[in-house]
């Protein structure tokens, strides 16, 4: 069965960490680009982060910049995001997708450049 499987979300509160894991099956992700999303109750998804296969380049969202770190192990077929000194706007659903390509590009948070999903893991930070 192919499938992304988001873990490691849950509550914190603000200032603290929390590693997201986003492992897939059935299928191998080193020819992949990897994206990582969010959505805030009522809001539109965002792209926040993506990691190339190719070279291992990453892409951050300025509202992450400097707090989140992704990073992919090939080996566990798994990509990785730490997310440090939270915020209560952190707070949202988190959702890894595939690209159909191996690297990212400046455009790493439009949806449409994405083809495969993950249910989501939710991230709730307290203030």
């Amino acid at each position: 069965q192919v499938q992304l499987v988001e873990s490691g979300g849950g509550l914190v509160q603000s200032g603290g960490s929390l590693r997201l894991s986003c492992a897939a099956s059935g299928f191998t992700l080193d020819w992949h680009a990897i994206g990582w999303f969010r959505q805030a109750p009522g809001k539109e998804r965002e792209g926040i982060s993506c990691i190339s296969s190719s070279d291992g380049t990453p892409y951050y969202h300025d509202s992450i910049k400097g707090r989140f770190t992704i990073s992919r192990d090939n080996a566990k077929n798994t990509v990785y995001l730490q997310m440090n000194s939270l915020k209560p706007d952190d707070t949202a659903v988190y959702y890894c997708a595939t690209r159909p390509v191996r690297f990212c590009d400046i455009r790493y948070y439009d949806t449409d450049r994405y083809n495969f999903w993950g249910q989501g893991t939710q991230v709730t930070v307290s203030s």
